[in-house]
């Protein structure tokens, strides 16, 4: 019997950890067939060539998808998507896969979405239904979930939502975040293993910092990261600070120049363009708060017990922990955040993105619709 062929496409460090454990469950499934294609971030120079990490893990890449230009620009931004779409349309007529997995909201992601569209390749869509109203991946999000005919929602919210843009409803599937599948499997670093690896001496406090333009703000990123950074200031060099850097979105790389001139005056301060999942994660174990606006301090912290203060409306509307701390990319409301979550206990924190079994519930979908072709033909369902 032919194996059925299952085609996953990763943009980034943050999405490539998220999909490890459904890759991992596809390669190891005698019925399926993984093929992978990365693009975007992957696949520069400037950000890592984090390609070479999926391979390091045993996985055989399929096909690369050349789109970033070295512009963080609007223009650059439409660009880098049309480029994308072109090489996605390539890469999937040679690969022919019965399913194409996307995660989130990225606008690579929403190239391959385009080409597979039109190439008639059916999509199973991770993490629709999600709303943060402070960047255009929350237009992208939606826009994918139209272009989707199977749904893995992380929660009963999000699945509502996905119903409410005429979805079938049979076709809706809350599996949680794949996120936390690996918090579950994988062997955390300990302190002075992580000590080693990273270079850096962790302090009596210390701060995980990942904050990526809010790309839909009127407030440029450059002056919401400038607050952070006076923040920051007040707190004192006896606080480690552990920067990761943006993602190369519109006004990215103003930021990633920021943290590289923080650095170079902060003994107490060091960054990375990609710490990988394992060192990401035990990071965040080790820090007293996640500090920033990323998708991880709402996902992945709070199974980790750790607090995160939140700033900005990139997120905004997105469900979130009790240990999650809003604040505005104002300098005394980021002090003030960053102190409260110093003091507050997450030992009871339950994390609302499910029991970390996602990547299994969405394997099992994939092998039980008995013939994917007959999802492209979708008829729009009303809620009553």
């Amino acid at each position: 019997m032919r194996r059925r062929k299952i085609c996953v496409v990763t943009g980034t460090r943050a999405d490539y950890g998220l999909l490890y454990w459904l890759m991992k469950m596809i390669q190891d499934d005698a019925e399926l067939e993984l093929q992978i294609i990365v693009t975007g971030m992957h696949c520069s120079p400037e950000f890592g060539l984090t390609y070479k990490i999926i391979e390091e893990d045993g996985f055989f890449i399929n096909e690369k998808v050349e789109m970033l230009l070295s512009s963080d620009t609007p223009v650059g931004i439409a660009k880098s998507i049309g480029l994308g779409v072109i090489g996605f349309a390539d890469a999937l007529a040679r690969l022919r896969p019965d399913f194409l997995v996307l995660l989130g909201d990225r606008y690579e992601i929403l190239a391959a979405a385009q080409a597979a569209m039109v190439a008639k390749i059916p999509i199973a869509h991770i993490a629709g239904g999600d709303t943060t109203e402070g960047a255009y991946d929350e237009l992208i999000r939606h826009s994918i979930t139209k272009m989707s005919h199977l749904h893995f929602v992380t929660n009963d919210a999000a699945a509502k939502r996905v119903r409410q843009l005429g979805e079938n409803p049979d076709y809706i599937f809350n599996v949680g975040s794949p996120g936390i599948d690996q918090i579950k499997r994988l062997k955390l670093l300990t302190r002075e293993q992580l000590e080693k690896e990273l270079d850096f001496k962790f302090l009596s406090r210390n701060l995980l910092i990942t904050f990526h333009p809010a790309t839909l703000d009127s407030d440029c990123p450059a002056e919401q990261f400038r607050e952070l950074l006076k923040a920051l200031e007040i707190l004192g060099n006896n606080v480690g600070l552990i920067f990761t850097k943006p993602n190369s979105d519109t006004g990215g790389r103003s930021l990633i120049r920021m943290i590289d001139d923080y650095v170079a005056t902060h003994s107490n301060a060091k960054a990375y363009t990609s710490l990988g999942q394992l060192r990401y994660l035990s990071t965040i174990a080790q820090v007293d708060a996640v500090v920033g606006n990323s998708s991880s301090g709402l996902y992945e912290a709070p199974s980790l017990k750790t607090p995160t203060v939140n700033i900005g409306e990139r997120q905004k509307g997105r469900l979130q922990a009790s240990s999650v701390i809003n604040c505005q990319p104002k300098m005394d409301e980021i002090v003030q955040a960053i102190r409260k979550s110093f003091l507050i206990d997450c030992s009871n924190v339950v994390n609302p993105y499910g029991d970390g079994e996602s990547s299994q519930k969405i394997v099992t979908v994939l092998k039980e619709i008995q013939d994917p072709e007959k999802l492209l033909k979708k008829h729009f369902f009303e809620v009553s």
